[in-house]
């Protein structure tokens, strides 16, 4: 953005071009009168008269300039602050070992689920605006990785260094709703949401989901629900006596609980066999929980007169060297 914080010294500039005006036409009568021009016709302009001629123009420029810079102009940029109170997002990501299966492509490259997952939810994270986002992982346990921050740059760093098995190999859903729940009361907010993701069946943990998801219906929190992967068998790869190689390995999901989990707290359950089912039903979640974002604008603007000015007493000194040395006039 541009302006000028005191444009009415903006008003100089007509007298200073109609001095221009009045000089140009004064040269133009201030001639010598000869009888006949003929046989001039034939003599080069020399450069200097060239310049001679754009010598008002020249003084003319530097005092625009000197006004502009009066006028002080400025660059502006616009800044956004958010006012709202937003969502409260809690993802809360199985880390279990079975989230190494190899069931996913990308770019016709085989990845791991959390690999998959990594990419899509960080995509969701930037797409959302004004919600505070926390994320909690488990395993054979669960833990707070983020708590509720507006830091979208921070959640994205932190979702690149996830490790599978950091939470333990097994798989604790109860204490993952135990511990989001505890998350979302750390700031309150009008609605409060979980996205739960996992590839497994709850067979750890303190808590059950039975009575985890009961807590949540009775405060009024949503949980959606995401089954990743395939059912049945599915490729790891692991080490063996000569190297890496890939082995089948059975992975259980109850898909019945995920669908109970979202029903009982008004969520939404998805199931996610493969990249773009993963990537569409973030898609869908963003739809659902939009948010009203009331935002306040505001422009920084920094100051720009300097330059007008510098190049102003350029050009007008320009026109005091040139007139005083090589173009200067006798009367």
């Amino acid at each position: 953005m541009f302006r000028f914080a005191t444009p009415w010294y903006l008003g100089l500039l007509i007298p200073a071009w109609f001095f221009l005006i009045y000089t140009l036409k004064q040269e133009k009568t201030d001639t010598l009168q000869v009888s006949s021009l003929d046989g001039l016709g034939g003599v080069p302009v020399t450069l200097g008269a060239r310049i001679f001629r754009f010598l008002p123009l020249l003084k003319v420029l530097g005092i625009s300039f000197m006004i502009l810079a009066l006028a002080r102009p400025q660059s502006g940029e616009e800044k956004i602050n958010v006012m709202t109170e937003g969502v409260n997002i809690i993802l809360a990501l199985d880390l279990s070992e079975s989230m190494k299966a190899l069931d996913f492509k990308r770019d016709n490259e085989i990845i791991t689920r959390l690999d998959a997952v990594r990419g899509v939810v960080s995509e969701f994270i930037m797409k959302r605006q004004g919600d505070r986002i926390g994320m909690v992982v488990f395993g054979s346990h669960a833990f707070t990785q983020l708590p509720l921050t507006r830091d979208y740059n921070t959640i994205t760093f932190m979702l690149d260094r996830l490790k599978i098995g950091a939470a333990g190999p097994r798989t604790a859903i109860g204490d993952a709703i135990g511990i989001s729940l505890k998350r979302l009361e750390d700031l309150k907010s009008a609605s409060n949401i979980i996205i739960l993701l996992t590839d497994g069946k709850s067979n750890s943990g303190q808590l059950s989901w039975q009575d985890a998801i009961e807590i949540a219906a009775q405060r009024k929190v949503k949980i959606h629900t995401i089954g990743v992967g395939t059912t049945g068998e599915a490729p790891f790869l692991v080490d063996g006596l000569f190297g890496q190689r890939y082995v089948y390995q059975r992975v259980d999901m109850d898909w019945e609980a995920l669908k109970t989990i979202a029903d009982k707290t008004s969520g939404s359950f998805f199931q996610a066999t493969d990249l773009a089912s993963l990537e569409k039903i973030y898609g869908m979640i963003n739809a659902l929980e939009k948010t009203k974002v009331e935002v306040e604008k505001w422009v920084e603007y920094k100051e720009l007169y300097l330059k007008f000015l510098g190049a102003g007493l350029g050009l007008f000194l320009a026109h005091l060297l040139l007139t005083n040395t090589r173009f200067i006039r006798i009367p």
